[in-house]
């Protein structure tokens, strides 16, 4: 068994002369107030990577720039999947006994400390050596190429894909953190600059400076707990030229593996915080987790189905194409919305229910899958 017992996070945009350490250190210092413990009560650390400072030992290195002498120190790998897969080993470390209270960091300065270049660069290495990263693809083409053969497949429309870029914006405006707060239409989303066709600008998530923390322990701490109820992974594969088809992804596997190991279903879900690093992966994630039927996503966004007063509420900060995105602290806002939501901080963007919530993080081009479930216990 473990607990969420803090979470500390900056608000993404430009922080102007911060380091990544810096923005790892603010919100540690966050997610340990949250949590009302010392620095002498932490004695795991888990450290997400970073494309500015792509140091061999970052977890230590935080360590000792922070002042903590852990136990146990680990860095973690799976791309966006990182923060979910590193409170999945944080998880399974207290409940072992491993660590009482291990704390999970990352944070970058991505978009103030690196090129544009450098990071695009950085990013592309997820290609293939041989076979993809030659040819000059980005990210954003891998998706573009996988949003293209989702819409053949299942009569998607690039109109519908913008509902997405419109929910999320949409939340954001609730946020003072968000990078986001312009309100967005999808005749915005349509016009804006094509980047790798049918995803425009307003499809992709932004470049963010930012961090994000929070604390697993053993033992729960302040009225209402928020308990890991269990997780479960997939990994398919690693280059678009091995993936399996499009309805064998990783999400499919890893939510099944997650239902098995809790008990629970989808329809018990009350909250929902799903990776949206494109327009795309948030429409097919929805649809592999169950939580929608396929091709039908955007209707139910239209429908207000995952608004904040909807049936679902999703990513009721605003997500990674609002929030922002800084790297692996990207998606740990999605877990530590979910936390204020679930302990009933979220202020004017409290939804109704988040009793139950279920997380999912996707690393690579759909590579990578971590599947998580938390309850609210009193």
């Amino acid at each position: 068994m473990s607990f969420i017992t803090g979470v500390g996070l900056t608000p993404y945009g430009k922080h102007e002369g911060s380091s990544s350490l810096d923005l790892m250190s603010r919100a540690a210092r966050a997610a340990l107030d949250d949590a009302g413990l010392k620095r002498s009560e932490i004695d795991g650390i888990l450290c997400g990577y970073s494309t500015v400072s792509p140091h061999i030992m970052l977890a230590t290195v935080f360590a000792e720039h922070f002042g903590i002498r852990p136990s146990y120190a680990h860095a973690v790998q799976v791309g966006g999947a990182t923060g979910l897969a590193m409170t999945m080993l944080a998880h399974h470390l207290v409940d072992a006994g491993v660590a009482r209270n291990v704390l999970v960091v990352a944070g970058e300065n991505r978009l103030t400390g690196q090129s544009r270049d450098a990071s695009i660069q950085a990013l592309a290495q997820v290609g293939h050596p041989d076979y993809e990263v030659p040819l000059g693809a980005t990210i954003p083409a891998y998706y573009g190429l996988v949003a293209t053969r989702y819409m053949h497949e299942y009569g998607v429309t690039e109109e519908d894909l913008a509902e997405f870029a419109v929910l999320m914006r949409a939340h954001a405006c609730s946020h003072p953190g968000a990078q986001f707060h312009d309100p967005i239409t999808v005749a915005d989303v349509m016009a804006s600059k094509p980047v790798a066709m049918p995803l425009k600008l307003l499809d992709c998530c932004p470049v963010s400076d930012g961090g994000a923390a929070f604390v697993i322990s053993r033992e729960r701490t302040g009225e209402a707990g928020v308990r890991i109820r269990g997780c479960a992974q997939a990994h398919t594969h690693q280059h678009v030229t091995a993936a399996p088809a499009l309805s064998e992804l990783g999400a499919e596997i890893s939510i099944a593996r997650a239902k098995e190991v809790t008990g629970l279903a989808i329809s018990d879900v009350r909250y929902a915080a799903i990776y949206d690093s494109f327009t795309i992966t948030l429409a097919m994630l929805l649809e592999d987790l169950g939580l929608a039927r396929r091709g039908e996503a955007a209707a139910r966004v239209r429908a207000g189905h995952f608004s904040r007063d909807g049936a679902m509420p999703l990513n009721t900060h605003g997500g990674l194409l609002s929030y922002g995105h800084c790297g692996v602290g990207g998606a740990m806002a999605h877990l530590v919305e979910a936390h204020l939501q679930m302990t009933e901080r979220a202020a004017n963007r409290q939804v109704r229910d988040a009793s139950i919530a279920l997380l999912h993080g996707d690393g690579g081009v759909l590579s990578s899958h971590v599947s998580m479930f938390l309850e609210r216990v009193r």
